[in-house]
Formats: C-alpha cells, structure tokens, sequence
C-alpha cells in the first residue's frame, strides 16, 4: 500500500516516466496530463476502472513527462526552426528509405496494391533523394523538394493522408531529422555534452533507483529509454515502447550504445507496441534484434491498431487497453 501524507509520498511508491520522441516545442505539464488521460481511458477499456483517478491525478504513482523537446529547438540549434544542415540529410533519407520499405511489405503482405502503389511511387522519390549526382549537380535544395514530395506521398496513404498535424511532407522532415540528430551524438553545448547525453541526463534526472519505475516511451523517446536505462541502477518491473524505430538496421540498430543491442539490465518485463499504419515503425519485431539482459528478459511485441488518423502519436496508444492493461496490472501489484 501507498500512502500520501502532506503531499508528499513516502518511500515505495512506485514511479511511472513517459519518455516522448519526435515533434514539436512541448508543455510538460499540458503533456503530461493528455498522456496520464489517455492512460486512464485505456485501463478502463482494459477493464481497471478503479485505477482512473490513481492515474489522472498521480495516486497510483508518483507520474513524471520527461520533457527534451526544447533541447532541439534551442536558439541556433542545428536543424531548429525547418533548415536542416547538409550533414543532416544522409541519415533522414535513410530512415525515409526504411520506413518506406516496411511500409511496402506489409502493404504487398495484405494484398493492398493501392498503398503499393503509393509507396513504389514514394520511393522511386527517395531513391532520386539519395542519388549522390543528384546533391553534386542541382544541391541540398533539389534533395530537400524530392525527399519532402517523397514524405508528402507516403503520407496519402490510408490513416494517414487525412492527418491535419502535418500539412505535407516538407513540414515533417525537420522532425523526422531528430532521429538523425540524437544517433549523430554531436551539437555538443558549453560543457562538452553532446545533444544525445544532455536528452538522457534530463530523462534520468529526478529519478529513485530505490523505488520501482514504469517506464512508457515513445518513438524515439524508446531509443532514449534504452540507452538511459542501461545506466539505470532500479529495477525497472515494465517498459513499455510504442511505435519504436529500435530495430531499423544500419540506421537505428548498429548505432545503439552499448552494443550488442540487449535488454536493459533492470528490466523485468518489456512490451513493444505497433499500429499497422505507423509510418515510423520499421522492423516492428524488436525482439529479433536484442539479446536478453542477465535475467533472460526479451521484448515482447504486439499489435496496437488505433484505426485513427495520425497513428505515430503517443495519446492514441495509451489509450489501446492492451497498452493501458499492462500498466495497471503492475501499479495493482506494486
């Protein structure tokens, strides 16, 4: 049993930490209130009715939004602002270049030869994108127009064309390039630290290894979340990735740290979610990829389809009760 007194908790309770991953400038407390929210209506649906107000005002543990988002939107920081720096531009068409060909199989594995189609389309776009006579002979302007009509194809496709977040694919590449930025480990600030430590200093920061911590990321929060939990002494008795790019070969896998990729060491339990229509997830099936940690632990994945419009957002996974369940499950028995 938890209890609250004056405020405050005392030792045990259990901590939960969401962890986001691309988009825009965030308000951690706005942020941290639509996910709690959404995590509420999942575990009703999932049947844990009793757990609403535990969730939504911070009962049933003590509730923290790792926020990092203004990390990348920093006066003169690289890529701020929708210019993305030349050296930028390698690893975003090769995340556009993956996502597109997951996105395919599973369009040819359905039978769907209208996405198909789309998507051939899309990447016949990105292929001009990468073409290095394309860069040297009309610059970083033509690759920029043909990767962001490459985007702005890919996003007609179904559950996504009608997404209102982003307007065309020119608007998304600049928050797609965060990926890029983080694995770069580079933009170093007047102590030496690169971008990708500063984020996992301000996710860890505040933490109690003494007491359990839920750990629900996204994204690329659920990379964050790998390379802060391996230097994370508490135990850790669920992680949670939604819509995770983990898995994503040469551009996300082999540059993970440390290496080979394997659960991290605190971790008791790991659940991978992925919506069918997530134009991020390549590769869902993380648990191809990691080694188990010391206690034999490996990701588990499973199928979180929203049928909504804009699948690649945190809200709409939260509030699947497979996701939710979990969660209220661990909270009961913690």
């Amino acid at each position: 049993m938890r209890l609250i007194i004056g405020g405050g908790t005392l030792a045990g309770t259990p901590q939960l930490l969401f962890i986001h991953g691309i988009g825009s400038a965030r308000t951690t407390d706005v942020e941290l209130r639509e996910w709690s929210t959404s995590l509420a209506n999942g575990a009703r649906a999932a049947g844990h009715a009793d757990l609403v107000s535990g969730l939504t005002k911070s009962w049933a543990a003590e509730t923290r939004f790792a926020n990092y988002s203004d990390l990348f939107y920093t006066a003169g920081a690289q890529g701020a602002g929708g210019d993305l720096a030349e050296e930028d531009w390698p690893l975003l068409l090769s995340l556009l270049d993956e996502m597109a060909q997951e996105l395919q199989h599973q369009a040819e594995l359905a039978g769907d030869l209208r996405s198909t189609r789309v998507i051939t389309s899309a990447r016949a776009q990105i292929r001009a994108a990468i073409d290095p006579d394309t860069a040297q002979a009309q610059g970083v302007f033509a690759v920029a127009r043909r990767a962001g009509n490459a985007l702005t194809t890919l996003l007609q496709l179904p559950g996504l064309r009608q997404a209102a977040q982003w307007a065309s694919g020119v608007q998304l590449l600049p928050v797609l390039s965060q990926v890029g930025r983080y694995l770069a480990r580079k933009e170093p600030d007047g102590t030496g630290l690169g971008l990708d430590a500063r984020i996992r200093e301000r996710v860890l920061s505040g933490l109690d290894p003494s007491r359990p911590l839920i750990v629900v990321s996204h994204s690329l929060g659920t990379v964050v979340a790998y390379e802060a939990l391996h230097s994370y002494g508490g135990r850790v008795p669920l992680w949670i990735t939604l819509g995770s790019p983990l898995a994503m070969g040469a551009l996300v896998l082999q540059r993970l740290v440390p290496r080979p990729p394997r659960t991290p060491p605190g971790v008791e339990s790991w659940l991978n979610f992925w919506d069918r229509d997530d134009i991020v997830v390549a590769r869902p099936r993380v648990e191809r990829w990691m080694e188990p940690n010391a206690a034999g632990v490996v990701p588990v994945t499973e199928r979180a389809d929203t049928n909504g419009l804009w699948t690649h957002t945190a809200t709409k996974y939260l509030a699947h009760k497979a996701v939710a369940g979990p969660v209220a499950e661990i909270l009961k028995k913690l």
